[in-house]
């Protein structure tokens, strides 16, 4: 959203430059792209369907499938089977989703309090998993169904350390515990 992108430019990377001393503009961490990861196994057509649709709605992107690397006799897991479906964004549609993850699915959560802190890779990228779609305005609450499915986020940035990281994602609206 083109809202986002302005709020970073006028008001998060002055921040960011007089926290940690930046001498250069490009040196200040930004978002990079945002990795959605739905894991939904072995399941029939319709099922992945409808999955696969609605991580489409909610990322405005058409997924990539994610293909089983080997066979496993034990969970009847054949090679080359789809059991995922991923999306990576960038630009504005990182942006846009960014924004209503931020302010329109995470505070819809039942009992939320914020996000964990613990999340951080020591490279400056975010992961964070959630239990269901259905928190996503997008998603239609009424079709028969329809599975409840959890999904993988990793938001990917540009800064050095987990602080400024947290710092960037903090400014951007990022609600987290223990602040």
């Amino acid at each position: 959203m083109a809202n986002l992108k302005e709020k970073y430019k006028e008001s998060v990377v002055p921040a960011l430059t007089q926290k940690f001393g930046y001498s250069n503009p490009m040196l200040v961490p930004k978002l990079e792209k945002v990795v959605v990861n739905m894991a939904f196994g072995i399941v029939d057509k319709d099922t992945q369907k409808s999955v696969v649709d609605d991580l489409t709605k909610i990322t405005g992107q058409k997924p990539v499938f994610c293909k089983a690397r080997k066979s496993v006799s034990n969970f009847k897991l054949r090679e080359g089977m789809v059991i995922g479906a991923k999306v990576t964004l960038r630009g504005a549609r990182m942006y846009d989703f960014f924004d209503r993850l931020v302010n329109s699915a995470l505070p819809r959560i039942r009992d939320f309090h914020g996000v964990s802190p613990r999340g951080f890779d020591g490279r400056g990228n975010y992961n964070m998993g959630l239990k269901e779609q259905t928190i996503f305005p997008e998603v239609d609450l009424s079709r028969h169904g329809a599975p409840e499915q959890g999904m993988d986020i990793t938001v990917v940035t540009t800064a050095k350390n987990n602080e400024q990281a947290r710092e960037l994602l903090s400014l951007l609206g990022m609600p987290f515990t223990g602040r």
